[in-house]
């Protein structure tokens, strides 16, 4: 039976893990010349079979229309993304990975797998497996509370 007192353990161990993983992560996307915010948009771009709306994107990342606007001017700037008008209506705008976007991609990948290799490492492949159980467990269980 867990106590306060342990899990207020536990959530110090997560937020200190956390941070270690942003500032692996952060030391390894310097490089590539990326934001974490404008990555986390290069990553949901990926998922769409079709460049996605402006729209589209606000919703899927839960921000403002306004922010995913500034977020793809930088991604654009960098040749990583185009605005391309959709093909049925002019005025709707669609957002598309570039092939150097996609380079980019596969860069932050490999970047996001040598992070978790870093973090993992002292874990044998069965804490692996119990710990992803686990996690998926924490991150699902937040997605279903009544507000």
């Amino acid at each position: 039976m867990s106590t306060p007192d342990a899990d207020g353990m536990l959530a110090e161990q997560l937020l200190r893990l956390t941070r270690r993983l942003q500032r692996i992560q952060k030391r390894q996307m310097e490089p590539i010349g990326i934001t974490p915010a404008q990555a986390r948009l290069l990553r949901t771009l990926a998922y769409y079979e079709q460049p996605p709306r402006m729209a589209d994107l606000a919703e899927r990342l839960e921000v403002v229309p306004r922010a995913v606007t500034s977020l793809v001017d930088g991604l654009e700037a960098s040749g990583w993304v185009r605005r391309a008008p959709d093909r049925t209506n002019r005025r709707v705008v669609r957002v598309e990975l570039t092939d150097t976007g996609r380079a980019t991609l596969r860069a932050l990948r490999g970047a996001r797998r040598a992070a978790a290799e870093d973090i993992l490492a002292p874990l044998t492949p069965d804490q692996r497996e119990v710990l992803g159980g686990l996690l998926s467990t924490l991150v699902d269980g937040g997605h279903h509370r009544p507000c």
